[in-house]
């Protein structure tokens, strides 16, 4: 029998002590033969599920996903506490340390005028931080693990802070025509296709950024209006008594205009 106390009520403390249990002799199998990288994964499902739950403003499922992703923190801290490296307190510590370092506006005699000069700030006292003594540095240091609109997007803001940037939206816009004719021009040579798609979508992430729009939210919403719209044309061709995949592409493309027009005049 395992020494655990039950409560009604139980805080961070009894979080670390439950995942010591877990993880322990006598505990779950399958807990202790997790290592980092075999849940790595989860851990980045459990922060998309904590950002759903904020999307749909439910407090309570914030709460519950919150909580995974608290698991998923302390369960990591656990792992390399075991491996007698740091643990939950050391992360702590190590926050709390950087939070007071770049927030001398607060904790020292740095004066600001708005929030704009506390990011400016921010930036230069985590360059000197970080050891970032060139731009590229700074570049380098964007994770690659980021989803890669925004990893592209973060890319570009430190490169514009450093004055290479488009003047206007125009000049954006522009880029995104060249990189479609290189993309066109690649596809019918069969070579490096891939390659200009790549650069056409860090095209469109630029434009993304001067009519400040989230790349990101701008792709999720045009997947949720494809959806949106894909429902009511296999509705119309139901209303027909036609499946889709009994029709022809140019009479679902007869649909899906009846469609976007209806929607156009709402």
């Amino acid at each position: 029998m395992i020494d655990f106390e039950y409560k009604s009520f139980y805080g961070v403390s009894d979080l670390r002590r439950v995942v010591k249990i877990l993880r322990g002799e006598g505990g779950c199998p399958w807990d202790r033969e997790q290592t980092h990288e075999s849940i790595r994964r989860e851990f980045i499902e459990e922060v998309y599920e904590a950002v759903e739950a904020i999307d749909e403003q439910s407090p309570e499922h914030l709460r519950e996903e919150l909580g995974d992703v608290l698991l998923q923190v302390v369960f990591h801290a656990d792992i390399e506490e075991d491996a007698g490296r740091f643990d939950l307190d050391g992360v702590a510590d190590g926050v709390c340390k950087k939070l007071i370092l770049r927030h001398p506006h607060v904790f020292g005699n740095v004066h600001v005028a708005d929030s704009a000069e506390v990011l400016q700030n921010w930036d230069k006292i985590k360059r000197v931080e970080k050891r970032q003594a060139t731009v590229t540095s700074s570049l380098e240091s964007v994770a690659k693990s980021l989803p890669a609109l925004w990893r592209a997007e973060k890319i570009q803001k430190k490169a514009a802070k450093a004055g290479f940037d488009w003047d206007s939206a125009e000049g954006a816009l522009d880029k995104i025509d060249e990189e479609a004719r290189e993309l066109r021009a690649a596809v019918a040579a069969g070579i490096n296709a891939e390659e200009e798609l790549g650069d056409l979508l860090f095209s469109c992430v630029n434009a993304a950024r001067f009519i400040k729009s989230d790349p990101e939210e701008a792709l999720r919403g045009a997947c949720d209006k494809f959806i949106r719209r894909f429902s009511k044309l296999e509705s119309a061709a139901l209303a027909r008594g036609q499946k889709l995949e009994d029709m022809t592409l140019a009479q679902m493309d007869e649909l899906w205009d009846r469609v976007k027009a209806g929607e156009n005049q709402i």
